[in-house]
Formats: structure tokens, C-alpha cells, sequence
């Protein structure tokens, strides 16, 4: 007697493997050919960008102007201050040290704030204007130091205001050069020779 069962054919185990309809990697290929069109599309000119620079560049000039032109000033007053004029120098260093706190001056304090145009985003100048609000602040204490120089009474608190400002000094020039290092690098980039903001020592 033949005990042997007929076999049966057994189903794959698993889903059914459907193939993807042609149209559908048509479909595929035509939305990132769009999306590399829109991409390349919305890149900014080089034209757009030399605009906008100096664009930014007359921004920073406008938000730092005060405050270094009345680091030039005090500096003059301490260099010719005299006897007659101590009191008028005294004032004049003040109020210039305190022009350069973002806390006293509107131009300075919309820096705070500033918002780099989307066509410089590569050139790192978000930092930059950060680094404008730093040079203020080292301009602020250079020129209380100036102001030491100025009352000091003796020939030893004299010389350690000195010392003090001169280190001062060094830390805006420091900073001074990292600005100039960002905007010399874009200004490279975009083979512009725009004027840059003058801060001076």
C-alpha cells in the first residue's frame, strides 16, 4: 500500500514584491529636476551680492560711526588737554565713553539686532556685526583709561593709566583685525573694493 502524500505546493511567505509603475519614477525624476531648477534659480548674482554688501557695509559704518569718531576725539583732548581745558576734556571723554555702549546709542543698539541679508550668508558677517558691538565695547573702556590718564594725579597713577590704556589699545586693534579679516575675505570673494568702515586706534 503506498502511504505517500502528493505534496503541495507551498505560497512564498511575505507581502506580494509589486513593481514600481514607470510613470511614477517619471514622476520622481521630474520634482528634483524642479527642486535643483528652483535651487539654482533663487542663487543670488554676483552683482546681487556686491549690492548687498555694500549695503552692509554702509550699515556698520552708520551703527559705528559716533562711537569711533568720538574715540578719535577723546584721544585728541587727552593729547592737548591742558590745565584751563582739564574740566572740558574730563566731559568730553565721558560722554564719548558712553556713546559707545549699545545702551546709549540707538544706532548701536539696532546693531544688536541686525539681521544679515540671505545672499551674504556665506561670508559670516552675522559675526561680524557682533564683532562691531565687541570693538564698541573695548572703545568704551579705552576711553575710560583715557580719562585716567586725564585725572591722573600723580606720576605713578599716571603711568598705570598709561599701561592700562595701552592695553586697551591692543584689544581694539585685536578686534579691529578680526573685523577686517571677515570683510578683506568677502570683499575677495566678490572682487569688490568698497571702503570699510574706519575704526580707528
Amino acid at each position: 500500500m503506498n502511504t505517500t502524500q502528493p505534496r503541495v505546493q507551498l505560497r512564498p511567505s511575505g507581502w506580494p514584491v509589486r513593481r514600481m509603475p514607470l510613470w511614477t519614477l517619471l514622476v520622481a525624476v521630474v520634482l528634483v529636476a524642479g527642486v535643483v531648477l528652483v535651487s539654482l534659480s533663487g542663487k543670488p548674482s554676483n552683482a546681487q551680492q556686491v549690492s548687498d554688501f555694500n549695503s552692509y557695509l554702509r550699515d556698520m559704518n552708520a551703527a559705528v560711526e559716533s562711537c569711533a569718531g568720538g574715540v578719535t576725539e577723546s584721544r585728541q583732548a587727552m593729547d592737548t588737554v591742558t590745565a584751563s581745558s582739564l574740566s572740558t576734556a574730563e566731559s568730553l571723554v565721558s560722554y564719548d565713553a558712553a556713546n559707545c555702549s549699545p545702551a546709549n546709542n540707538e544706532p548701536l543698539q539696532d546693531l544688536t539686532q541686525y539681521q544679515v541679508t540671505e545672499s551674504l550668508a556665506k561670508f559670516n558677517l552675522a559675526d561680524c556685526a557682533n564683532d562691531y558691538i565687541t570693538w564698541s565695547f573695548d572703545a568704551a573702556q579705552a576711553q575710560l583709561d583715557m580719562l585716567a590718564v586725564i585725572k591722573a594725579a600723580s606720576p605713578a597713577a599716571h603711568s598705570a593709566a598709561e599701561q592700562s590704556l595701552a592695553h586697551g589699545l591692543r584689544v581694539m586693534d585685536a578686534e579691529r583685525a578680526t573685523i577686517d579679516g571677515i570683510l578683506r575675505s568677502a570683499e575677495h570673494t566678490l572682487a569688490d573694493s568698497a571702503a570699510l568702515p574706519n575704526l580707528p586706534t
